[in-house]
């Protein structure tokens, strides 16, 4: 059985993520692939409630090691319980987001040592690492006003312009530094025109 394909959508607050989650999810069935759509935090029962702990609004400050703890609390459930199985069945895997936000947001945004998150990142997930990752990039401050839209901001989103601006230069470096993975998409253009470049970027990986 051929391992099937892992792909992550990565990205600021109100980059479209979720629409164009659909439509990657859409591309690949109209394939006839079997596609697993999940997110992080969460994807199962425990890791959902770890997601719950993190997007809380709470009055006592949470500690940068103990968010990024749990963190990788969440994704080691989410790894062993779903991910792992269903690419070794040869179903392909799509996450709103993976280990790069945590570079970005973590690392980026908290300003936590990225030594620390390569050392979890090894112990936790080991060599697996996603086929590809799109990186849908736009300005924080539209990003923000989208998500504003939305509704209530949680914890994250509740954050400063400086730090998404420190998330969105963490992504836009990690996407420089392995253009073979990483795919940096601009989601400041219309949806059509977003969705044509996913497009090309998904037949090159199924060729």
């Amino acid at each position: 059985m051929q391992r099937g394909k892992f792909l992550t959508i990565e990205g600021t607050e109100g980059v479209g993520k979720s629409t164009n989650l659909t439509f990657v999810r859409d591309w690949l069935v109209a394939r006839g692939i079997e596609v697993i759509v999940t997110r992080e935090p969460g994807g199962t029962p425990l890791a959902e409630e770890v997601r719950s702990l993190l997007l809380s609004k709470r009055d006592e400050p949470v500690d940068e090691t103990a968010e990024l703890l749990l963190v990788f609390a969440a994704r080691a459930q989410h790894l062993t319980q779903l991910i792992k199985p269903a690419l070794a069945r040869g179903a392909w895997v799509l996450s709103d987001r993976f280990t790069d936000a945590t570079y970005a947001y973590q690392g980026g945004g908290r300003g936590l040592s990225k030594a620390t998150i390569n050392q979890l990142e090894q112990l936790v997930q080991g060599d697996l690492r996603p086929d590809l990752t799109l990186i849908l990039d736009i300005d924080v401050e539209l990003g923000l006003n989208r998500a504003r839209q939305r509704g209530e901001l949680d914890r994250f989103e509740s954050e400063t312009i400086g730090f998404f601006e420190r998330v969105r230069a963490a992504y836009r470096q990690r996407a420089e530094s392995s253009p073979l993975r990483y795919a940096l998409v601009d989601a400041g253009k219309t949806l059509p025109e977003v969705q044509a470049e996913i497009d090309s970027l998904l037949s090159k990986l199924l060729a």
